[in-house]
C-alpha cells in the first residue's frame, strides 16, 4: 500500500515533465562541512551564503515545511516557506517522501532555536524511492533484517555506520603501521592448487579450463615466504580475505579479513613487540587512547603485554606440569583423570590445546601472549630452542579471543618435509583440517629462507573490541548468512 503512493506521486511528478532519477547534481558543500563552517553563526542569523546539498530525507515536519536531510557526513534542516521558497519549489513538496533523495539550493541560516538550516531555493528531485523505511521511532530492530539488507540498516542506523566506518580506519592504520616501517605491501592468489598455510577445512572449487579442482585459500602464509625467499624484500604483509568451511558463531565467519606478515632476521620475541605496537597504533588512531571500553571492562592496550606459557597456563589451572608426560596416552589418561574429555586420537599436544582451551583462554581478557605451543600442533614454527617438545609460536589473546597467530618461521626444508608428511598421514587418518603436502614449498625452502618471524591478525575481531561489537556480522558488511530458501 505504501509502496504504491509512492508509486502514485513518482506518476504524477513525471505527469508534470520533471526527472526523478537525473544524472547528476552539482553539490557544493557536504552536511557535516555545513555544520563545521557555520558553527558560530549565531542563532537566528541569517546568511546570504548560497550552498548546493543532498542527500535523503529522514524526516519531515509540517507538511514538508522543515526537512531533516542526512548524507554520509551528517544532517542537516532544511527549510521551505512560502514567504521565501518559490511556489514552484513548493508544490514539490507533494512528491517528496521519507527515503527520498533531493538536492536543494538555498542560503544558510540558524534558526531561533538554533538549528543550522538551508531557506531552500530551489529543490531537485534526485532518486525517488519507492520502498518505505521503517518507522521512525523503532528503526530497524530485526536482526536479520539487518544483516540481510545491510543497506537498509546504513539508512537507519548510524551506530553501523559508524562500525563500519571504524574498520576502515582500522585497515588504514595497520597498513600506514606498515608501510611506515618499511614492510612490502604485496598480493597473493586467492586460488590455491594445494591447501595450506594453516590447519583448517578448506572450501574447494573447479576450474573448467583447467579441468582442475582449486581450495580457496586457508591462508597467504606459503605464498608469502616464498616472497622472502626470492628477496623481493625483508618485510612483506597482505591484507585479504581468508576462508575457512567451519562452523559460524559470533567469533566466527567463514569469510574473514586478516594481515599476515613475515620478516626476515626477525624471532618470535620481535614478533610479540611488533604486534603490541602495531595494536597500539590502531587502537590509538580509532580511540585516541590505548584504553578501550568493551562492555563492562576496560582493556589497557598501553602497557607490555603478558607473555605466558601454554604449558605454563594448565598447570596454573591444573595443578599438573604435562610437560612430565612423554607419551599421548599417559597425556590422555592424565586428562580423563582431571575430568577432561579428550579425543582418544589426540597427541600429546592436542591433550595441552584442549585442557589450555577449556580452563584458561575465556580468563585471558588483557592483552596476553600465549607462548611455546607444543610442536604437535604447530606444523609451520619452529622448534624451541631450548625444549624441542614445544615450538617458537604465540598467540595473542584480548578479551579471551584469540587475535594473532605468530612464529619463528620454520626454514630446515627436511624438518619442513617430515612436518607435511606427518600432515598427509592425519589427513588419511581423517583429519580435513590438515595440511597437504607441498613439494614446490619445499624445493623453495632448499633455496634458503632466512631467519624469519611471521604472524597474522583477525582484523574482524580486532574492529570487534574497538567497537564493542558483541557479533562479529556487526563488523562485516555482509556477512555470510543461511539463504533464505
Amino acid at each position: 500500500m505504501l509502496r504504491a503512493a509512492k508509486l502514485k506521486k513518482l506518476a504524477a511528478l513525471e505527469e508534470q515533465g520533471l526527472n526523478a532519477f537525473p544524472h547528476k547534481f552539482d553539490r557544493t558543500h557536504k552536511q557535516g562541512e555545513l555544520q563545521d563552517k557555520y558553527a558560530d553563526l549565531e542563532s537566528g542569523a541569517e546568511t546570504e551564503d548560497t550552498v548546493h546539498i543532498a542527500g535523503r530525507i529522514m524526516a519531515m515536519r509540517n507538511n514538508g515545511m522543515f526537512i531533516d536531510l542526512v548524507d554520509p557526513s551528517g544532517k542537516i534542516q532544511v527549510f521551505s516557506h512560502k514567504d521565501s521558497t518559490p511556489e514552484s519549489e513548493m508544490e514539490k513538496l507533494q512528491y517528496c517522501d521519507l527515503g527520498d533523495i533531493i538536492g536543494v539550493t538555498g542560503t544558510v541560516r540558524r534558526t531561533p532555536r538554533g538549528e543550522l538550516s538551508v531557506r531552500v531555493k530551489e529543490l531537485t528531485m534526485l532518486t525517488k524511492s519507492m520502498l518505505p523505511l521503517p518507522e521512525k521511532y523503532h528503526g530497524l530492530t530485526d536482526i536479520e533484517q539487518r544483516y540481510r539488507q545491510r543497506y537498509l540498516d546504513l539508512i537507519m542506523n548510524e551506530e553501523s555506520r559508524n562500525v563500519l566506518r571504524t574498520r576502515t580506519v582500522v585497515i588504514r592504520a595497520i597498513r600506514d603501521f606498515m608501510n611506515n616501517m618499511g614492510a612490502m605491501e604485496v598480493e597473493t592468489p586467492i586460488l590455491h592448487p594445494i591447501m595450506g598455510g594453516a590447519s583448517a577445512k578448506p572450501f574447494v572449487t573447479h576450474h573448467n579450463a583447467l579441468d582442475s579442482d582449486f581450495f580457496l585459500r586457508v591462508a597467504p602464509e606459503l605464498f608469502l615466504k616464498r616472497l622472502i625467499i626470492g628477496g623481493f624484500a625483508d618485510a612483506v604483509y597482505e591484507i585479504g580475505r581468508n576462508f575457512r568451511n567451519e562452523g559460524l558463531s559470533i567469533k566466527h565467519n567463514p569469510e574473514y579479513t586478516g594481515i599476515e606478515g613475515y620478516h626476515a632476521y626477525m624471532d618470535y620475541y620481535d614478533i610479540m613487540t611488533l604486534v603490541e605496537d602495531l595494536v597500539r597504533y590502531v587502537v590509538l588512531a580509532v580511540h585516541g587512547t590505548t584504553k578501550v571500553q568493551y562492555g563492562d571492562i576496560v582493556i589497557d592496550f598501553g602497557s607490555a603485554w603478558q607473555r605466558k606459557s601454554m604449558v605454563g597456563l594448565v598447570q596454573e589451572e591444573t595443578g599438573f606440569d604435562f610437560l612430565t608426560l612423554k607419551t599421548a596416552a599417559e597425556a590422555r589418561a592424565k586428562a580423563a583423570e582431571l575430568g577432561f574429555k579428550v579425543d582418544p586420537k589426540s597427541n600429546w599436544g592436542q591433550v595441552v590445546e584442549h585442557i589450555f582451551a577449556e580452563t584458561s583462554e575465556h580468563k585471558l581478557v588483557q592483552p596476553t601472549h600465549v607462548i611455546d605451543h607444543p610442536f604437535d600442533i604447530s606444523p609451520l614454527s619452529k622448534l624451541h630452542r631450548e625444549n624441542p617438545r614445544l615450538t617458537e609460536r604465540f598467540e595473542s589473546y584480548v578479551n579471551g579471543w584469540e587475535i594473532c597467530n605468530a612464529f619463528t618461521e620454520l626454514n630446515d626444508p627436511r624438518d619442513q618435509l617430515a612436518r607435511f608428511q606427518d600432515q598427509v598421514a592425519q589427513a588419511e587418518g581423517g583429519n580435513e583440517e590438515s595440511m597437504m603436502l607441498d613439494d614446490d614449498f619445499i624445493t623453495a625452502l632448499e633455496y634458503g629462507l632466512p631467519p624469519t618471524g611471521g604472524w597474522g591478525v583477525g582484523i574482524d575481531r580486532l574492529v570487534m573490541l574497538l567497537t564493542d561489537s558483541t557479533n562479529i556480522r556487526d563488523v562485516i558488511a555482509f556477512p555470510t548468512l543461511k539463504p533464505k530458501s
